[in-house]
């Protein structure tokens, strides 16, 4: 769903809580297990602040530059008022390796990790820091080329590649972007399969605990199928303003 005509930033955030929690009720899940990420992708500090203020507290950038542009004014957000809000970031767009030193240390989560050398990347920055970054496992598992990601055996190797070569990048789940459909139904099946891949890893990773897939056209149904983040920004916002 999009953000409906003449509905405030607060009301498209309080409908899509509502919605989230009949989802989790219709799949027999506890109420409240899963993370909204509001995507703030070309988002106005303003307008990122109100849906801070109607419950936003993880917020999704898919680039660094405008997640670095934002990220000072939001934590003084975060820190004013008569009331503090405690802030997550999740870096949810395509990393480049030269770009990472930037987010180490801010990022609640780096959802994007889809080669080696990129957590080989991550590991170094992360060392120089002196943190730990959880990482997610970006998967395609429709095989799109236009997209990121790797297919779900390959999720697997990578997972142990990271897990037995690097000691301060630690995998936590898997992240899906599946194919754009009319109808989330369509895409029920991708949700499915990666919720396999996702129990039959988590078996073997006990830091496995994240899967984040669906987004505003289809985040009820991946829930449905047990997805425990979704990645919703135009149901918050409205569509987005095209650039010249």
């Amino acid at each position: 769903m999009e953000g409906k005509t003449g509905m405030t930033i607060g009301d498209n955030m309080r409908e899509i809580q509502s919605c989230i929690a009949a989802a989790e009720a219709r799949a027999g899940r506890t109420p409240g297990t899963v993370t909204l990420i509001c995507v703030t992708k070309t988002r106005t500090v303003t307008e990122m602040s109100e849906a801070v203020r109607s419950g936003a507290f993880d917020l999704g950038e898919n680039r660094v530059q405008e997640m670095m542009e934002k990220y000072g004014a939001m934590q003084d957000v975060a820190g004013t008022g008569e009331k503090k809000y405690n802030i997550k970031w999740h870096l949810i767009g395509q990393l480049q390796r030269n770009k990472v030193k930037y987010i180490i240390g801010k990022t609640s989560l780096i959802h994007s990790v889809d080669s080696f050398r990129l957590a080989e990347e991550i590991e170094r920055c992360a060392k120089e820091a002196k943190v730990n970054v959880g990482v997610l496992i970006q998967v395609n598992p429709a095989g799109e080329m236009q997209k990121a990601g790797v297919s779900l055996p390959e999720a697997e190797l990578l997972t142990r590649e990271i897990d037995g070569g690097l000691t301060r990048v630690r995998v936590q789940g898997l992240m899906s972007v599946v194919p754009i459909a009319e109808d989330p139904e369509e895409v029920r099946g991708y949700f499915r399969e990666v919720k396999q891949t996702f129990d039959k890893m988590a078996a073997a990773y006990p830091a496995f605990r994240h899967l984040s897939m669906g987004m505003t056209h289809d985040y009820e149904v991946a829930i449905e199928e047990g997805a425990t983040m979704v990645r919703v920004g135009a149901g918050i916002f409205g569509p987005r303003a095209q650039r010249e």
